[in-house]
């Protein structure tokens, strides 16, 4: 499934790159600063944010994160199966 996953993602890397390799030679600033102009930075901006974006998960940037967010999990859960017997004889007290 991982595998899969990371194939979407490189193909849209790949299709978001021929999309601006096929715009950036057809954005003309001979005449000045125009609305077409303008969109068209705007257009290539976005693009190159898609990039960046498919670029840092293929990169594999949040695993990293990933692992960390998992062992604190893995030593919370651990903290409170240690707790809960403590908890439930406290209860078996009090009634």
């Amino acid at each position: 499934m991982k595998k899969r996953n990371k194939f979407k993602h490189f193909l849209y890397l790949i299709l978001a790159l021929a999309m601006l390799v096929y715009a950036l030679p057809l954005i003309s600033f001979k005449e000045g600063w125009s609305w077409a102009s303008a969109f068209g930075v705007a257009w290539s901006l976005f693009a190159f944010l898609v990039i960046g974006a498919h670029l840092h998960y293929l990169l594999g940037v949040d695993e990293e994160k990933q692992k960390t967010l998992e062992r604190i999990r893995a030593a919370k859960l651990r903290e409170w199966q240690l707790k809960w017997p403590e908890d439930t004889q406290r209860r078996q007290e009090n009634m």
